[in-house]
């Protein structure tokens, strides 16, 4: 017995040592070879950059020389859109930058044909067009001009269409039939070809600053206490014959805001939109 144990130790101590592993050397070793090749991770790559990426989204403003279409063009750029615009008079006469960012087509509504090139590419579509005149003038401008650009941008593939139309203002449409029978026509139209992307906006006097030459007139200095006082006077509107009258003005930033979002945003429901409504969509805030 003795022996065999005598055997053992000296069996055992004949082993060659096992050696040390570090394992901190060891995972050194381990973490250079696997990440051999690979550049070192840098957390700003990942961050995200502020400036928004190119738009997709294009947008043709009708008439975006006049009052109310320059406005919808610069707060169409204000919201990374591709703008162009297409009036008789093709470039506006303004001086401001970013009419420098619009694309300007020379056309008229009255000869659909004019209308192909500044089409092309657009996924949207606002009609600032209207005038004044004889009555027939007036349907010709704000009736039939609006409806080949309606039916010419749905033949194009057009996705939205928003309509700067007018509020009834009840026995006082018929000083102006001309005018009110072509809007109309031109609604009829745009719900018919645009049954899920067309949006019709009905302001009353749209107010701001208006270039006539080298003169600005300041419209908000009668328009903005008018706003004021019939925003909260809404009952009055309901009144017979006088309660159109009532119409609260609306200024032509919050027509321009809410004109571009309606013809951009997919989720902005189609339809009518009338004074009250276009003051609370102005008073949202868009993303």
């Amino acid at each position: 017995m003795k022996a065999v144990v005598s055997r053992l130790a000296h069996s055992k101590s004949s082993l060659a040592p096992f050696p040390k592993i570090s394992l901190s050397t060891t995972w050194r070793h381990l973490s250079t070879e696997s990440n051999k090749g690979e550049k070192p991770f840098k957390v700003e790559e990942a961050q995200t950059v502020d400036t928004p990426p190119p738009s997709t989204e294009k947008l043709l403003v009708l008439g975006g020389n006049g009052f109310v279409g320059s406005h919808v063009c610069k707060e169409a750029l204000n919201r990374g859109l591709i703008v162009a615009s297409l009036s008789r008079s093709g470039r506006s006469s303004l001086h401001d930058s970013w009419a420098n960012d619009v694309t300007w087509h020379q056309g008229n509504l009255l000869a659909p044909e004019t209308l192909k090139d500044a089409l092309t590419g657009v996924t949207s579509v606002i009609s600032c067009v209207g005038g004044f005149g004889s009555n027939s003038h007036m349907y010709k401008i704000n009736g039939t001009a609006n409806i080949n650009a309606i039916r010419a941008a749905s033949e194009q593939g057009v996705k939205r269409f928003a309509y700067i139309s007018a509020a009834d203002f009840g026995a006082a449409n018929y000083l102006l039939r001309g005018y009110y029978e072509g809007k109309r026509a031109a609604e009829t139209e745009l719900l018919t070809k645009f049954p899920y992307g067309g949006v019709i906006l009905r302001p009353g006097f749209i107010y701001g600053t208006r270039r006539v030459g080298s003169m600005k007139i300041p419209l908000g200095v009668i328009g903005s206490p008018l706003e004021m006082i019939f925003q909260h006077a809404k009952p009055l509107n309901q009144l017979p014959l006088v309660g159109p009258l009532f119409t609260p003005p609306v200024n032509v930033t919050a027509v321009a805001k809410v004109a571009v979002r309606a013809a951009t945003d997919p989720v902005f429901p189609p339809g009518i939109v009338d004074v009250h409504g276009i003051l609370r969509y102005s008073q949202q805030k868009t993303k």
